[in-house]
């Protein structure tokens, strides 16, 4: 597995956090961090990159506010591509430049995991087989010395607050405006139901994940989609036994 961060727009903050979270993915054999290593603005992210043996890769911003680091970690990710040794690639990014390189890794046959913020546009998060929010990972505890060196140093930067959609644009579709759960949940549901009437819980998992690449059942304030289900007023549910001594999940709607 590739782990692809662009660390110009994600907090260093998450390092740790987002690297735990691409594990529960595949072996992390390619560990890397894009960006102009020179600018005061990644501070955060060089005092972390040998705690989490990422590799830096520098790319010089020829212009400012252009895209130099994007176009850097592209490059990178074909050449892996090509390369034939990674199985499944994790960009951590909310920009949507990246969404013709997720779509062009799973025509290659290549699982592509997502992890970025709310605001990233639809358009990114729905290329991905798989698009996880970073507001759902734990932050990386700050020390007092961390912050008073950063703050000396000009580099310290609090993560952002507020309403943080209005950088991409009026009208825009993000990530974060997830459809409706009553909806997503009705049409799973009913696309998997089996002659009992009852739906495999495993199986509605699966629709999910395939139709709506950013569902989490943390999303909802539940670590696991048989938590979450347990709390909706519209759904019932059935435990089967196994032999085992196990059982599995099924579920209808009322």
């Amino acid at each position: 597995m590739a782990v692809l961060v662009d660390c110009d727009n994600v907090s260093y903050r998450r390092g740790h956090a987002i690297l735990a979270e691409a594990q529960t993915h595949g072996v992390l054999g390619v560990k890397r961090g894009y960006g102009d290593w020179g600018s005061p603005n990644l501070g955060g992210w060089r005092q972390r990159l040998t705690d989490l043996a990422l590799q830096p890769i520098l790319q010089i911003a020829y212009v400012p506010g252009k895209g130099a680091t994007d176009t850097a970690l592209i490059i990178d990710a074909m050449d892996l591509l090509y390369s034939g040794t990674v199985d499944t690639f994790c960009l951590v990014a909310s920009d949507s430049d990246y969404t013709r390189l997720a779509i062009r890794l799973r025509e290659a046959g290549k699982r592509v995991i997502g992890i970025g913020e709310k605001k990233t546009p639809s358009a990114f998060s729905n290329a991905c087989d798989r698009f996880t929010f970073l507001e759902l990972l734990e932050d990386e505890p700050i020390s007092a010395l961390d912050e008073e060196e950063s703050i000396e140093a000009g580099t310290f930067q609090p993560l952002p607050v507020g309403d943080e959609s209005s950088a991409q644009g009026p009208g825009a579709s993000e990530a974060g405006d997830l459809p409706d759960l009553h909806a997503m949940l009705r049409a799973a549901v009913t696309s998997k139901v089996e002659d009992d009437g009852w739906s495999l819980l495993s199986n509605v998992g699966w629709f999910l994940v395939a139709n709506y690449p950013a569902f989490d059942s943390r999303n909802y304030g539940f670590p696991r989609l048989g938590q979450l289900v347990r709390s909706l007023n519209y759904l019932d549910i059935q435990e089967e036994p196994r032999a085992n001594g196990s059982s599995r999940l099924k579920v209808r709607l009322r």
